[in-house]
């Protein structure tokens, strides 16, 4: 394994080198733990836990993780296989109906929006919503998240929004924030990224989406503070240039710029991904301060 000299940042956190010792001298310690009750224990010995008090094992998990890729530790083998889109599509129920959905916000009638990412049946469909219509499939979320359904008056599924963990680099993000890399690795968690928008292909209505993100951005900071202890001050999002970020535009994002075709997975510079437009939502006038001061 490799020797640190220097600290680094990984989920939020600064590692000195005798922190990466004491999670080898843990591994060593226990070699019959898994993943999860290693990075359980990591959190009871950090005292990582969120603003109501839950311990972040799924952060502490991904932390590890990305220690044993750059060859600092070596993790004990998975015992369960991690999900991925294929396995979403095999297990997840697809009898949708896609009549085509039509007309005007007011024949929908009174819309429902509810924030799901604590129900288990609504979670499924949710999950299967994506792996069936979503270009980029369900994926899977790591750390903290809310994921909100819209029906219409009859109960059909007209759209679904994920918002999950901020990217930790963004170059006109930070800029148009402009905090520094210590207050960034602070208050990340107050920044939260919208990493999925569908609006069911069958259904064709003018303007659902940006109300869609109007409302769901009205309540996001209040859901997110109920769920996790704190709030949210801004939201961000990326758009592949292939689309035109109309909905975005329409809610009043605001467009800062575009990414610069590189993957946070490409450590060597050589993988080219599609070049995204740069997307950020306020959620509190005062937000600037909130990161940067």
């Amino acid at each position: 394994m490799l020797v640190m000299s220097e600290a680094v940042v990984l989920q939020g956190r600064r590692l000195e080198p005798p922190d990466i010792v004491r999670i080898r001298e843990m591994i060593a310690d226990h070699p019959d733990w898994s993943r999860r009750r290693l990075s359980e224990a990591l959190c009871a010995q950090w005292d990582w836990r969120n603003g109501n008090g839950q311990i972040k094992d799924m952060a502490a998990r991904t932390l590890l993780v990305k220690l044993q890729a750059r060859g600092l530790i070596q993790l004990p083998a998975r015992r369960q296989t991690p999900s991925n889109r294929m396995a979403c599509r095999k297990l997840l129920p697809q009898n949708w109906d896609i009549t085509p959905v039509t007309g005007t916000l007011g024949d929908l009638g009174p819309l429902q929006v509810q924030e799901v990412s604590s129900d288990a049946v609504r979670r499924i469909q949710f999950a299967a919503a994506l792996a069936d219509f979503h270009y980029l499939g369900c994926g899977g979320t790591v750390g903290e998240n809310l994921q909100y359904m819209v029906h219409d008056k009859a109960g059909r599924l007209l759209a679904c929004l994920l918002f999950g963990s901020a990217a930790w680099k963004c170059r006109s993000r930070d800029e148009f924030i402009g905090w520094s890399p210590k207050q960034k690795q602070q208050r990340l968690p107050l920044v939260t990224n919208n990493s999925r928008f569908l609006i069911l292909p069958h259904v064709k209505v003018p303007h659902l989406a940006s109300w869609v993100l109007g409302r769901v951005l009205r309540r996001l900071s209040a859901d997110w503070q109920q769920k996790y202890g704190h709030r949210i001050v801004l939201v961000e999002t990326f758009v592949e240039q292939r689309f035109v970020g109309t909905s975005y535009r329409a809610a009043n994002w605001i467009r800062l710029g575009s990414t610069t075709g590189r993957s946070r997975q490409d450590r060597e510079r050589k993988l080219r991904v599609p070049v995204k437009d740069v997307y950020v939502y306020p959620l509190d006038r005062s937000f600037q301060k909130a990161l940067a001061s």
